[in-house]
């Protein structure tokens, strides 16, 4: 029996083929893994913009809170320095 002379290329073309196949599907794993990668980074960007729009809001939130704070430290003042004036008015007054 003579052996077939296109068996030794038919088998190196099979064996071609097997590791292309092998390429692929790890190219497709990769481009899947970085597909996963690129969406988690864009989700990632999205909460880092929500996050500064709320961490601009609280510094706003806490800008307005001071200036009250220091508006009633204000009038506090002004009430305590009224009331000691009462005072020592009703003070003097009394003999």
């Amino acid at each position: 029996m003579v052996a077939d002379p296109l068996e030794p290329a038919l088998n190196r073309l099979a064996l071609a083929l097997e590791r292309l196949e092998a390429a692929v599907d790890r190219r497709l794993r990769h481009d899947e893994r970085r597909a996963d990668a690129d969406e988690e980074f864009a989700l990632m960007q999205d909460d880092r913009a929500r996050l500064a729009v709320e961490l601009d809001g609280a510094l706003a939130q806490a800008r307005e809170l001071q200036a009250a704070n220091a508006a009633a430290a204000e009038r506090i003042a002004r009430a305590s320095a009224a009331v000691e004036d009462v005072l020592k008015r009703a003070g003097q007054a009394q003999p």
